[in-house]
């Protein structure tokens, strides 16, 4: 007699998995990585990020079709000047690079050249040896990094960055118009803003 009432408790419980249904999952979005480089407190680098937008047309309010207007524009680069101190010279051009890259950039496009200490990845690279690291170059697939000993051997890419990170006047100021010689439309140095105007002026007279 008393196994009749406990059977429709039984029943009941069984319909109990509807509480489940009512405890939603937090699906995180992809919102963060949209706005990982941006909200670094650097306050230099954003100033290539104009250039960037506006690649190849620069100041030039028409757009030209003849050849030789073409050559004009890529015979005369601009040049951004980003502040930075000695030992955050690298930094400062990583983040010009990425900024750069965030705009619309191409890796292909962009050379990378310091003074001072190589960067990081020239190290790497040239550790394999100088045929494969100097193949890269030709293969033109990446950002390529080299040291300022090198620009001779560095071919034109549209985009070039200097970090003036070391080294001394005679190198560097031989270094930026060799540089400004080979961006095909920006040229960005970062670097104390004194001495890069030294250098530019004595660079000049090359």
């Amino acid at each position: 007699m008393p196994l009749i009432p406990e059977e429709p408790q039984i029943h009941e419980s069984a319909q109990g998995p509807r509480a489940t249904a009512s405890t939603p999952r937090p699906v995180p979005g992809p919102r963060s990585a949209a706005s990982p480089r941006p909200g670094r407190p650097v306050p230099g680098p954003p100033r290539p990020a104009a250039p960037a937008e506006r690649p190849h047309p620069g100041a030039v309010p028409a757009p030209a079709n003849t050849p030789e207007n073409r050559s004009e524009q890529r015979s005369t680069p601009q040049l951004q000047l980003i502040p930075a101190p000695l030992d955050g010279a690298l930094d400062a051009a990583e983040e010009a690079l990425d900024l750069l890259l965030e705009g619309g950039r191409a890796p292909s496009e962009v050379l990378v050249l310091t003074t001072g200490d190589p960067h990081p990845w020239t190290t790497h690279e040239l550790s394999f040896g100088e045929a494969p690291y100097w193949a890269q170059q030709t293969t033109g697939d990446d950002v390529f990094f080299a040291h300022a000993a090198s620009v001779e051997r560095v071919t034109a890419r549209p985009v070039v960055i200097v970090a003036v990170n070391g080294g001394d006047d005679e190198t560097a100021a031989k270094v930026l118009p060799s540089a400004l010689a080979r961006a095909g439309a920006l040229l960005v140095v970062c670097g104390d803003p004194q001495r890069v105007t030294t250098l530019l002026g004595a660079g000049a007279g090359v």
